[in-house]
């Protein structure tokens, strides 16, 4: 049972205030409500009334209609005008009892009235139950307000979501992952602010849910990566959950956690995983796997595929005339020559090992795989990096080998790199600073 005195919400004692003109009837209210521990304040007019609640915050007001001056009445209406007391409860104390009287004391705000003679038993039950009211409001204000604080200050974004997809509301969190101002993402539907494959799919996970009302407390749609419209246009990708609320009419929470920074660091990854560090080109594994998957398209596709092999001509005397410093500056002024010749063919570029460099095409037959490779040997020897070992040239050279196959099932890739490794040697045998090309089986057979 509620105990007189005793506020939860708050953990302080309540403050009443006590208005009436007659000393005798202040009294008697002290003598009954001291014993409950309340926090008692006194005043003698409307006037005082006022003053008195424009500097305490009370949780009740006890009322006295007849008053000289400005009466109950009008002291209720001017509580009730003041924001700082709008929402004291407030009892009438009187001998007034015509149903006009007590219908102005309703209208005026009062949440009740008490008549004088007092009857104890029923004023302290009548004060007790406002008190009660009081109480129980300041609490569920306070848990609202923690809750609003937790909400707004939470990392994820929050939306309150309704049946149709459009958005009730959303915490700042939300407003700033979609780039809106605040309460801009109010009306909006959640099904234009996805990607279209996740909006079709929400949908349908709504319609459901409405539709079937046992459906509401049984399924929720788990977390997932979605990607989401920022009002700048551009796609962003989150954890998306949602879930139904159970309310009177269908509601959905989501729940929106970004995970920019964990995509970017997963590309990242991958990119470190399939990059060589010194010359920022693709690795030897990640080049094998990509050999691999464009083969099998081949096969299926039944189109031809090139690969370039080259090689820097008497690396080793380069790194023993200039040191290693040296040569690991050219392999990376080496490698930039092969993206940019190799830009515009949509082809991957790796380094094999050592001073060893492939180029794979992709739909490329043999002319045009020989025509890249010339342009590379011409563009690095036309960089004019001093070689003072080299027994070919003044300057930087490679050695190009070029093969192209129309895969079947009886080959496997491992011959498109045999064959352009065999080219390759020949084009050093020949002289280096050269591209030589290497013939499928059948013409060298015819």
């Amino acid at each position: 049972m509620f105990k007189l005195g005793s506020n939860p919400a708050t953990n302080r004692e309540m403050a009443l205030l006590i208005v009436d003109d007659m000393p005798d009837n202040i009294g008697v209210l002290r003598g009954m409500l001291l014993p409950h521990g309340h926090q008692l304040f006194v005043a003698t007019s409307g006037q005082g009334a006022l003053n008195v609640a424009a500097q305490v915050p009370l949780d009740l007001i006890l009322l006295d209609v007849m008053m000289p001056g400005m009466d109950g009445f009008e002291t209720c209406r001017r509580l009730k005008e003041n924001h700082l007391t709008r929402e004291t409860p407030i009892i009438f104390i009187t001998a007034k009892t015509d149903t006009q009287d007590i219908v102005e004391g309703f209208n005026l705000g009062a949440a009740d009235y008490i008549n004088k003679p007092l009857r104890m038993e029923e004023a302290l039950a009548r004060i007790q139950t406002q008190l009660q009211i009081r109480s129980y409001i300041l609490e569920q204000r306070e848990q609202a307000e923690r809750m609003r604080a937790i909400v707004n200050n939470m990392a994820e974004g929050l939306l309150i979501i309704e049946a149709d997809g459009r958005i009730q509301s959303s915490n700042p969190a939300a407003d700033y992952l979609f780039g809106y101002a605040p309460d801009q993402l109010h009306g909006h539907s959640i099904f234009a602010l996805l990607d279209t494959a996740s909006s079709q799919e929400y949908r349908q996970y709504f319609d459901r849910i409405t539709h079937d009302g046992t459906a509401m407390q049984t399924q929720q749609h788990g977390s997932r990566e979605v990607q989401i419209k920022h009002h700048s246009g551009a796609m962003l990708n989150v954890d998306l959950s949602i879930m139904p609320m159970f309310v009177r009419q269908p509601l959905f929470v989501g729940l929106l956690h970004d995970i920019t920074r964990h995509k970017l660091s997963e590309h990242a990854l991958r990119r470190e995983a399939s990059m060589d560090a010194l010359t920022n080109v693709a690795n030897r594994r990640h080049f094998d796997s990509c050999l691999d998957n464009a083969w099998q398209s081949a096969l299926e596709n039944a189109h031809e595929i090139s690969l370039i092999l080259l090689d820097v001509d008497h690396f080793k005397h380069y790194n023993d005339a200039l040191g290693h410093q040296a040569g690991d500056r050219c392999l990376q002024q080496v490698a930039q020559v092969l993206r940019t010749v190799a830009l515009s063919q949509d082809a991957l570029v790796a380094r094999y090992g050592g001073e060893e460099f492939v180029i794979l095409l992709s739909s490329t037959g043999l002319d045009d795989a020989h025509a890249l490779a010339c342009q590379i040997q011409a563009h690095i020897e036309a960089r004019q990096l001093p070689h003072p070992a080299s027994t070919c040239s003044a300057w930087v050279t490679v050695s190009i080998g070029v093969c192209s196959l129309q895969p079947n099932a009886a080959m496997s890739s491992e011959l498109l790199f045999l064959n352009a490794d065999q080219a390759m040697y020949r084009a050093k045998e020949s002289g280096r600073n050269q591209v030589c090309t290497e013939l499928s089986s059948t013409e060298k057979s015819a």
